[in-house]
């Protein structure tokens, strides 16, 4: 049954069906070929959803698009260029700045592209830049919108796994900050070795009206991670004063956001949950049925032999988990595989929390590497630039991430130092 369930689903993968589709279409082979009553599909599709922490991912991406359409992510830029623009290469450094400042509220990295590309990659360009390394940096830079707290993927992996979704925030900010230097820290070098960003430092505001103009945006992020780690909010209620915080600045002080504006970033935001949701549905479907079918003890048990110990075992995930984040959307793979592979990790020593932020970061790589990278597609969409030019730019980016990504692997402590410290 479970291998004509994960053919299946890899067979309408190749014929381009949509996601949700394949893994829904999968699981209801499975059901076929186990004779179970199609009945266990409504059960199960209603039970993957019948969880309280996943009421936070609607209000996340509502408070995302809502930053976006009143205002905040511009004073966010503003502010960041008032903080690194003045030195070579310091636009492009506003960009990943920006990015972490943005990804601690909207939680989306799709969301972040749109939100702060719209307005740096354009500038980039004006200022010398190619398209091709705007749009490949924004796409990279917005990849923090997963791994900097509050993330979508990781309240995804609690729900799949029962593990905390305000340890999982915590342990992302270290390795978020991380990443975001290694990044900045590449733009910096790759500015003055090319000649670039010589003039980035022309139309910014200072760093006091900068902060004057944005200090309500930035409190934004303030009050959201302050009141989860403050005990004064949970993560899940956290996502709803995101919201109405957003809401109150857009359209009572900045006054960007009208009830037409509003209407339409609602109708935004509704799709894009409903198609998360989908896939959650219909992986709980998958799961439920690779679980009844003994998968998990079968894929511990076959891991348990290829794999002798901690380091070798979590090089063959990062592998594993890279090549398949090319293919299959962050949301699907971590609801199906996050269940069958932490035990496994449990089993070798590894800190369950710890094991979520690799794997969240892992899939991340999958939103900017092709075929199938859709920040790619939606950087390249704004630069106006095709994907297979943004391979070779690209490229460093990639590999500065998988550089952190390996030192957050192997130095745990990078990631559960600061959970140990608020929660032990």
């Amino acid at each position: 049954m479970s291998q004509l369930m994960i053919v299946s689903m890899l067979v309408f993968f190749g014929l381009t069906v949509p996601i949700a589709v394949s893994i829904g279409l999968g699981a209801m082979a499975g059901v076929s070929a186990a004779n179970l009553p199609s009945l266990v599909v409504a059960q199960q599709l209603y039970a993957a959803l019948d969880k309280y922490p996943l009421v936070a991912i609607p209000f996340f991406i509502l408070a995302g698009n809502l930053m976006e359409a009143g205002g905040i992510s511009e004073r966010m830029v503003e502010f960041a260029k008032g903080l690194v623009g003045g030195v070579q290469g310091g636009l492009a450094m506003a960009c990943v700045l920006t990015c972490m400042i943005f990804a601690a509220v909207a939680g989306s990295s799709v969301a972040t592209t749109f939100a702060v590309g719209a307005i740096l990659i354009p500038a980039m360009v004006r200022h010398g830049y190619p398209a091709p390394f705007a749009a490949s940096l924004q796409a990279t830079a917005a990849e923090l919108g997963v791994i900097i707290p509050p993330s979508i993927p990781m309240i995804l992996f609690a729900v799949s796994t029962d593990t905390s979704t305000g340890e999982l925030f915590i342990a992302g900010v270290v390795p978020g900050i991380l990443i975001a230097g290694a990044l900045m820290a590449y733009v910096w070098l790759y500015a003055r070795r090319n000649g670039l960003g010589l003039k980035d430092g022309e139309g910014r505001l200072a760093l006091w009206p900068a902060f004057k103009r944005a200090w309500l945006a930035l409190l934004m992020p303030a009050i959201i991670l302050g009141g989860i780690y403050g005990g004064i909010f949970t993560p899940t209620e956290a996502s709803v004063v995101a919201v109405v915080y957003a809401v109150v600045v857009g359209m009572l002080i900045y006054r960007r956001i009208s009830f037409s504006t509003l209407s339409a970033t609602l109708h935004r935001s509704v799709v894009s949950t409903a198609t998360i949701m989908f896939i959650i549905a219909n992986a709980g479907v998958f799961g439920f049925l690779l679980n009844r079918a003994g998968v998990p003890d079968a894929l511990g048990q076959w891991l348990a032999q290829v794999f002798s110990d901690k380091v070798s075992f979590l090089l063959g995930v990062n592998a594993a988990l890279f090549v398949i984040g090319m293919f299959i959307e962050t949301s699907a793979s971590i609801v199906v595989l996050a269940p069958l592979l932490l035990p496994v990790a449990v089993a070798f020593g590894i800190d369950p929390v710890h094991f979520g932020i690799i794997m969240v970061i892992n899939l991340a790589l999958g939103m900017i590497t092709p075929p199938f990278g859709v920040n790619l597609f939606a950087a390249g969409s704004i630069a106006r630039v095709p994907l297979e030019r943004l391979i070779r730019p690209l490229l460093p980016f990639v590999g500065t991430v998988v550089a952190c990504l390996l030192l957050i692997t192997y130095v745990p402590q990078l990631s559960l130092a600061l959970r140990d410290l608020v929660y032990r």
